[in-house]
C-alpha cells in the first residue's frame, strides 16, 4: 500500500516548523514598469554601407608595410630569464597578502583604473590587425547570406534557422568591431571593401570556417604579449565567441566540431597573410599595419570536406592562400551532403563521424609555393616577402605543437612532404588535425606557442591545411 501524502498550506507549514519561517508569497502581477531602453551610437558603419566586392584594379600609391628604423635583421634567441625558475610552487604563500584572500602577484591588480586604451606600438598594431579582421567577417557573413538564394542554401541543408545563425554571427562582428575601434582611438583601421573567391554554398562555409580559424588563432598568438592588459582582457572576451563561431562553420560543414584537445596560436604576420589578400581597397588615409605578408603556400592534394573520400583529391581548391575548397565539377555520387548514411553524410548537424577521414599519417602532402614580390592587400598596397633560405622543411602548427617534417623531392617552388604521426600527449589527440597552418622554412628552429614569431624569419610560403 503507497504511503499517504498530505499537501501542507502556508499556516500549517508555519506551525509545524515555527513561526519565524518566512514563507513564500506567490501571487499574479498586476503592474508591469518599463522603461526607455538607454542607446549608444555604434562607432562602426552600419554593413550595408559596403555595397562593392570584387578585385582591385588600380594603382597603388604607397607600397610595404609601415615601418620606422630597424634594430637587428631578427631577436636573437636567448634563455629563460633569470627569474624563470625562481618561484618554489609548492602550495604555499610566499609573500604577503595586499588583500584578504588575494595571493601577490599578478599583472593588473594593484588596484588602478582600467582604461581600455593600447599603450605601444605592439598594442596598437595587434588590435589594428584584428580590427581588419573582425571589418571582413562582418562584412563576409553578410555578403554570403545575400550572395545565395534560399534555393542555394536549402540545396546544401541549411534551414532559415541556420542562416539566421550565420546573420547573428555578423551582427556580432559588429560589438567585436566596435569595441577594438574604442580601444585603438580615432585611428582605428575602417571598414573596406572586400573579394571573396567563393561560388556556392559550399565553399562559402568552408572559406568562412578557415577564416574564423585564423581569426581566433591570430589574437591567441599575440594576446599574453600584449601591454595593456585591460585590452587583452576585454579582446579574449570577444575572441572566445569568434572560436564558437568556427566550430559552428566546422558542424556546418559536416566536420567534428572539435577534434582537437588545444586551439593554435599563431603570429600577426601570419594572420595578416591570411587576410590581406581579401580585401580589395580601403579608404584613403587609411590605417597601415607592420606586419609581413610572406608568399602563398598551395596544397594541391589539399584534402576536400564535400567529398565522401576527401584524400582522393587533386587542385579541388579555389587557389587562393587558405586553399579554399572548390566543389564544382565533383559528381553528385561523391559529395557526402545529404546523403543520410551514417559515416557518409556530411549535411549540417552538431556532429558527423566521417568512414573516410580527410587525411591521416602518413600521408603525401604535394606542396606549391609562390614568388615574394606579388602585391596583396588594401589597394594592392602590400607586397609579398621572405628572408627566409632555401626551402628545407614543411612546419605543422597545431595545437600546442609546432612539428618539423622534411620537404622531398625539391624542384623549383615544389615538393612533398609527409604528414607527420604523433599525439599532444601520450595516447592523445592527434598533432595534426583540424584546420592546421603548414610554413615551409629553411631550418628546423624549435619554437613553442609563446615564443612562434622567432620562427619568421625562416618562413618561405604559409598556408592552411584542412586535416579533419
Amino acid at each position: 500500500m503507497a504511503p499517504s501524502r498530505t499537501l501542507l498550506t502556508g499556516s500549517s507549514l508555519m506551525a509545524l516548523l515555527g513561526s519565524t519561517v518566512a514563507v513564500p508569497f506567490v501571487s499574479e502581477p498586476t503592474t508591469t514598469v518599463t522603461s526607455v531602453p538607454t542607446f549608444t551610437p555604434s562607432a562602426v558603419a552600419d554593413v550595408h554601407n559596403v555595397t562593392s566586392h570584387g578585385p582591385y584594379t588600380g594603382t597603388p600609391t604607397t607600397t610595404g608595410a609601415i615601418m620606422t628604423s630597424i634594430i637587428a635583421p631578427s631577436i636573437p634567441a636567448r634563455p629563460p630569464g633569470p627569474d624563470a625558475f625562481k618561484y618554489p610552487a609548492d602550495g604555499q604563500l610566499h609573500a604577503p597578502e595586499p588583500a584578504p584572500y588575494t595571493p601577490s602577484g599578478g599583472l593588473g591588480t594593484n588596484g588602478s583604473m582600467p582604461v581600455y586604451k593600447v599603450l605601444t606600438d605592439f598594442d596598437f598594431e595587434s588590435l589594428a590587425l584584428a580590427e581588419y579582421q573582425e571589418y571582413l567577417e562582418l562584412d563576409l557573413f553578410h555578403w554570403g547570406l545575400e550572395r545565395f538564394s534560399v534555393e542555394d542554401w536549402e540545396a546544401e541543408g541549411f534551414t532559415a534557422e541556420d542562416r539566421f545563425l550565420i546573420e547573428h554571427m555578423g551582427n556580432q562582428e559588429i560589438g567585436h568591431a566596435t569595441v577594438v575601434a574604442n580601444m585603438l582611438g580615432p585611428k582605428a583601421p575602417k571598414m573596406c571593401t572586400y573579394n571573396y573567391p567563393v561560388n556556392t554554398v559550399a565553399e562559402f562555409i568552408d572559406f568562412c570556417q578557415k577564416i574564423t580559424r585564423f581569426g581566433e588563432a591570430g589574437v591567441y598568438g599575440f594576446l599574453p604579449h600584449l601591454n595593456a592588459r585591460d585590452v587583452a582582457q576585454i579582446l579574449l572576451q570577444s575572441i572566445t565567441v569568434e572560436a564558437r563561431q568556427q566550430m559552428a562553420f566546422r558542424q556546418f560543414e559536416g566536420l567534428f566540431p572539435m577534434p582537437e584537445w588545444f586551439e593554435t596560436g599563431i603570429p600577426q604576420s601570419w594572420a595578416w597573410t591570411f587576410i590581406a589578400p581579401y580585401i580589395s581597397s580601403c579608404p584613403a588615409n587609411q590605417t597601415r599595419l607592420i606586419w609581413q605578408n610572406f608568399p602563398a603556400l598551395h596544397i594541391l592534394n589539399q584534402p576536400n570536406p564535400a567529398r565522401i573520400n576527401g584524400s582522393s583529391v587533386w587542385n579541388e581548391t579555389l587557389g587562393d592562400p587558405q586553399n579554399t575548397l572548390n566543389s564544382t565539377g565533383i559528381p553528385e555520387s561523391e559529395l557526402c551532403r545529404n546523403k543520410n548514411v551514417t559515416g557518409i553524410d556530411c549535411s549540417p548537424a552538431v556532429t558527423h563521424n566521417r568512414s573516410v577521414p580527410l587525411s591521416y599519417p602518413g600521408r603525401q602532402v604535394f606542396l606549391q609555393w609562390d614568388e615574394p614580390g606579388q602585391a596583396v592587400g588594401p589597394n594592392n598596397s602590400y607586397v609579398t616577402s621572405t628572408m627566409a633560405g632555401a626551402p628545407k622543411f614543411a612546419l605543422w602548427v597545431s595545437q600546442l605543437n609546432a612539428t618539423y617534417t622534411p620537404l622531398l623531392n625539391v624542384s623549383g617552388n615544389t615538393a612533398y612532404t609527409i604528414q607527420p604521426n604523433g599525439t599532444v600527449f601520450d595516447n592523445g589527440a592527434a598533432v595534426v588535425n583540424n584546420t592546421v597552418f603548414l610554413a615551409i622554412t629553411d631550418s628546423d628552429l624549435y619554437v613553442t606557442p609563446h615564443n612562434m614569431t622567432m620562427v619568421n624569419p625562416h618562413v618561405r610560403a604559409l598556408g592552411m591545411y584542412q586535416s579533419g
